[in-house]
């Protein structure tokens, strides 16, 4: 496998904790000659706070563990019927920008909601995807060693009422939705099937190999 080809991994329901450990794991013990990765993975319910995330954001968390995490933004909420998809990509061996990334991992989203007939589009001033002034897609990023890991979270089919216990990404009162209520993919396999092909094609990663959970 040339190091230019990619990795998706398929995790199914992953507590956050282990997988976020996996992702650090990754990226410090990577070299040139390991190959790219994506992880697509659902979450057991959890809210991650950003590094530069405040405390006055997290309304009421209540009986949802909270978790302090390395990639920018604010909180946000993880749960089931939402894809996470972590993009785990040698950056500098790409050529390619934080903000390149960023843009491509927005794209895939408004991408993959095109294919159903759905205009969805980023926003300059507040990371991820909308739909009708309401976010059905959060993203966030770290780079280390010219890597990256964490990712996007698609809301595809869940429930949404944890949402309501912060201010979404640090902004209060924004509504979140899920995509298959509008049209959408109605499951997080066909969701994760459509990201992967869409971000793919926008980084022009022809290769892939696909894999259910870790290599033992």
């Amino acid at each position: 496998m040339n190091n230019m080809s990619l990795i998706v991994r398929q995790l199914g329901k992953q507590a956050y904790q282990p997988i976020w450990q996996a992702m650090q794991d990754f990226t410090d013990t990577r070299d040139a000659t390991v190959a790219d990765e994506i992880w697509l993975v659902e979450h057991l319910p959890v809210f991650t706070q950003g590094q530069a995330g405040k405390e006055e954001h997290l309304l009421a968390p209540g009986d949802i563990p909270v978790v302090k995490v390395d990639r920018g933004g604010q909180v946000t909420y993880h749960g089931p019927g939402q894809q996470t998809m972590y993009v785990l990509l040698n950056i500098k061996q790409r050529k390619l920008g934080v903000r390149n990334l960023v843009t491509a991992l927005e794209s895939c989203v408004v991408n993959t909601l095109q294919d159903y007939s759905i205009n969805a589009y980023p926003k300059a001033d507040a990371p991820g995807v909308y739909v009708d002034d309401k976010k059905v897609c959060s993203v966030g990023l770290r780079i280390r060693k010219g890597c990256s890991f964490h990712g996007l979270a698609l809301n595809v089919n869940m429930d949404l009422s944890p949402f309501n216990r912060i201010n979404p990404c640090g902004y209060a009162g924004l509504e979140m939705i899920n995509c298959a209520t509008i049209g959408g993919p109605q499951s997080v396999n066909d969701a994760g099937t459509k990201l992967v092909e869409h971000f793919c094609n926008l980084l022009n990663i022809d290769h892939k190999e696909y894999k259910e959970g870790f290599d033992e």
